[in-house]
Formats: C-alpha cells, sequence, structure tokens
C-alpha cells in the first residue's frame, strides 16, 4: 500500500494529521503513518532505490533537535527494522533525525511530532507474522544488500531486538513528554 494510492481514507487522515499539528497534539507515525504524516506536512512519498527489508543499522544526526530526541543515540548508528519499498521527503521546518546508506530519511521530527520510515515497534511476534504473510517479497529481493530473508530476521532477533529496544524507548520517552504539555 502507498499513501500514492487513490485510497478513499487517504486524504481524510492527512486532514487529521495537519489538524493535529496546528493543534499542537503530538502525533507518531511508524513506516506508512511517517509517509502519511510526510505527505500531510507537504513531502512527498517516492520510490525508495531499493526495498529495505529486515534488520538495519541507521546513523543518528548529531544537532541539538537530535540529541532532545536521540540521547545518546544521536551521531551514532542503532539497530532497526525495515519493510519498505517507498520513502519520504523531510518536510519543511521538519529535522530529519535517522538516515542511512540505502533511505536517507529513516526519521523526522518537527516540534512533538515523530515520523518513521523504519520500524523500532516490532515484537518477535510481529517479526515472525510478517516473515510468514510477505516471505515472498522478502525473497525476492535477498540478494539485495537491504534486505534479508526470513530466517535471517527471525535468527537475528534475540541479538538485534535488545539493541533496538534501546532506541524505542529513548523516541518514545522523547515523545511522550510531549503529551504532557
Amino acid at each position: 500500500m502507498s499513501v500514492n494510492d487513490p485510497l478513499p481514507w487517504i486524504e481524510p487522515v492527512c486532514g487529521l494529521i495537519r489538524e493535529a499539528v496546528a493543534k499542537d497534539v503530538p502525533v507518531i507515525g511508524h513506516c506508512l503513518g511517517g509517509q502519511l504524516m510526510s505527505k500531510a506536512l507537504g513531502g512527498h512519498v517516492t520510490r525508495n532505490p531499493v526495498k529495505e527489508i529486515g534488520w538495519s543499522s541507521a546513523h543518528g544526526e548529531d544537532n541539538g533537535i537530535a540529541r532532545q530526541w536521540l540521547g545518546n543515540f544521536a551521531g551514532k548508528s542503532g539497530t532497526v527494522f525495515q519493510w519498505h519499498g517507498e520513502t519520504f521527503s523531510i518536510p519543511a521546518g521538519a529535522t530529519r533525525l535517522l538516515a542511512n546508506g540505502y533511505c536517507a530519511n529513516q526519521m523526522f521530527v518537527t516540534g512533538p511530532h515523530l515520523a518513521m520510515q523504519c520500524h523500532v515497534e516490532m515484537t518477535p511476534e510481529m517479526i515472525a507474522a510478517w516473515c510468514e504473510q510477505w516471505a515472498d517479497e522478502a525473497i525476492a529481493v535477498a540478494d539485495l544488500p537491504s534486505a534479508q530473508t526470513p530466517e535471517t530476521m527471525l535468527t537475528e532477533i534475540a541479538d538485534k531486538l535488545p539493541v533496538m529496544r534501546q532506541l524505542s524507548e529513548q523516541l518514545y520517552s522523547a515523545w511522550i513528554k510531549g503529551l504532557a504539555h
């Protein structure tokens, strides 16, 4: 599914995002949600140069806003999970937080709003379900350095998930602070 598909719910969701942003109600989006946020805020969603599927590393920006959101991950690499073939642009006024060599825009913030192309919310059960439901998609691109087979993704859960949890806890803790306002 793409935010560029002619689906009847996309524009109403973008309108809801714009309304929440205008009222300073914190919004968070993962993958398609991040793409919806970009589109709603004036960005564009386009095909990514390659599909990213599986575990990967993303590098944190190192500036004041990135340090606020990423904490100790600012200026360093962190582990994320990927499953996308498109990506978003960074809307005007927003700040990129994460990037990697396969997808320049992994995450952005604007005020208390956090948009992610990557996934930091994954659980072992979600990864297993995705690997089962969409195995053909992963296997079709597993020869790319930006993708993994379902077997590799599942095998690496024990090593990668705890590392990603540190990043997700940092991000969600920063996002939750916006709810207090």
